[in-house]
């Protein structure tokens, strides 16, 4: 269970790769949280946002509503993939040293209940469940505020060095 809380008030955008060349990957998402440079706009069309960070682990919200829509009236499955796809790269990318991206070689989701336009804030929290040299493989979770699960997701990531 958690509660809710505001969107923060961000600056989106698209970041220069020189800003950031000297980061790690926990380095540049908390600098990202702290509003000192873009967030990726994405995060805007979602209303989703990075939430909280640890060594391997992420955690976003989002709040899904009717820009948000299917034909049948249900949360798209897509912003639920987004969300999960969000959650799992920053999960890993928390472990890239300096100079480290990565990028997903494969994302799978399983959809355990329907998501709907009222249902407030989710949470989607992702964990690195092995990390490699150039290989990371995560899992994470979709749930609602009462920690109803809503979707599970797993991603294989290559890390490979950042051109420039």
């Amino acid at each position: 269970m958690f509660d809710a809380v505001p969107r923060p008030d961000y600056n989106a955008g698209r970041v220069d790769l020189s800003q950031i060349a000297g980061l790690s990957g926990r380095a540049y998402l908390q600098e990202l949280m702290d509003g000192n440079l873009p967030a990726p706009s994405m995060g805007l069309t979602m209303n989703a946002w990075l939430h909280r960070l640890d060594e391997g682990e992420a955690e976003f919200r989002g709040e899904p509503g009717a820009g948000h829509l299917n034909p049948l009236g249900l949360v798209h499955g897509g912003w639920a993939m987004s969300l999960l796809d969000s959650a799992l790269g920053c999960a890993v990318h928390t472990t890239c040293a300096p100079g480290e991206g990565f990028v997903s070689m494969d994302t799978s989701v399983k959809f355990i209940r329907p998501l709907l336009p009222d249902m407030g804030q989710l949470r989607c929290i992702a964990t690195v469940q092995s990390r490699g040299r150039t290989i990371a493989n995560v899992s994470g979770q979709i749930e609602d505020q009462k920690g109803k699960l809503l979707a599970l997701g797993t991603s294989t990531c290559f890390i490979q060095k950042l051109p420039g």
